[in-house]
């Protein structure tokens, strides 16, 4: 833009952009989460006043608690939601010197290519058995039972990042200390746990 009187220069930089695929393995079990639609009618019902008190509470079906902790995707492959590995990358950014947070939350973007919001988890879940206690120490426990992929469970993430932003470099050392200090999943260690963590297996561009 030409400076007149009065005027400042403004430069305005532009935004390169390719892809890359990281492919990711599980150095720990990851256990699967899913709010299930049965949990959440329930907390409607509650919060519309609308549920019925008579009935008691819901006897417990292992099976289908285990089998609705689970994301399937369309096809019956098993997933995870995509926006946990991204916040885990950017959480991250707290273990990388020179990359903020608000930088890295807009230079790379995770592609959903299944449509679904999911990306695709290699390997075959089973049922774990937890007691928990939402409420803290001295609350009433729970038993949880969810799905849990064993340690070597694999994913790739297609991933559409700003060059002028970060480089591949960087993103692989971003999703390595992801995988290490934050992870994904319940009991993950950016929950004091030491369950979901992964490391990138390997990189190219698309």
């Amino acid at each position: 833009m030409a400076k007149g009187k009065g005027q400042i220069e403004i430069k305005i930089g532009g935004i390169a952009t390719t892809t890359i695929r990281i492919g990711l393995v599980g150095t720990s079990p990851l256990i699967s989460h899913r709010f299930s639609d049965r949990a959440q009618d329930k907390i409607l019902q509650k919060q519309m006043k609308t549920a019925n008190k008579a009935m008691g509470r819901e006897t417990k079906n292992p099976e289908q608690d285990y089998k609705e902790s689970l994301y399937v995707l369309p096809d019956g492959r098993y997933g995870f939601p995509l926006s946990g590995f991204k916040n885990a990358a950017v959480d991250a950014c707290t273990f990388m010197e020179g990359l903020k947070k608000t930088v890295a939350r807009g230079a790379f973007h995770i592609i959903d290519e299944n449509n679904c919001g999911l990306v695709v988890i290699d390997g075959r879940p089973t049922m774990r058995k937890d007691t928990v206690r939402l409420g803290g120490p001295g609350s009433p426990a729970d038993i949880r039972y969810r799905g849990m992929f064993p340690t070597g469970w694999k994913t790739t993430l297609l991933i559409k990042f700003n060059t002028n932003a970060i480089s591949p470099d960087q993103l692989t050392q971003l999703f390595n200390a992801a995988g290490f200090g934050v992870g994904v999943g319940d009991w993950r260690p950016q929950k004091d746990g030491s369950y979901g963590m992964f490391e990138v297996q390997g990189n190219g561009k698309k």
